[in-house]
């Protein structure tokens, strides 16, 4: 054989040597830049997951803030009521308020006439002045006895 056929085979046999190495680290690379993507897109996904999940957690917490804002203001509201009843028993004890007492009673004895004229309106025994009777304060009595015409009396 001449040494020119050996360095030609010696060459080729390097050369695909060369190319067989190549290749196999190719592959490698290849692999390995795969799992690095396969890696950076679980990476992100389980961030999406994650942010999701806080998302909601800062939602609910909000919404648990605003009802407990809620809940505290009728908490105040109702300490507040529970004060103003104290602070009128109190006036109440102390004489204070004698005039609300004094309203309601007049209150009470115009609603009792109110109804005692709505009662006789229904009934037919009365009649009922000008309108429903509690314009004015004015509510006939009796029918007329003069012509037709309508007594007015005071309360």
């Amino acid at each position: 054989m001449s040494t020119w056929l050996i360095v030609v085979i010696i060459v080729a046999v390097i050369v695909l040597l060369a190319l067989v190495v190549a290749a196999t680290r190719g592959r490698k690379l290849a692999a390995e830049r795969r799992r690095e993507r396969e890696l950076a897109r679980r990476r992100e996904r389980a961030a999406g997951e994650h942010r999701e999940a806080a998302q909601a957690r800062v939602g609910a917490a909000e919404e648990a803030e605003h009802r407990a804002r809620l809940a505290n203001a009728v908490a105040e509201r109702e300490r507040a009521d529970a004060q103003l009843h104290e602070e009128r028993a109190r006036a109440h004890e102390r004489g204070l308020a004698d005039d609300d007492l004094m309203r309601e009673d007049r209150t009470t004895r115009d609603e009792t006439v109110t109804d005692d004229a709505r009662y006789e309106r229904g009934t037919g025994s009365g009649r009922v002045a000008e309108g429903d009777g509690l314009e004015r304060g004015r509510v006939a009595q009796e029918p007329p006895a003069d012509g037709g015409r309508m007594q007015d009396v005071e309360r």
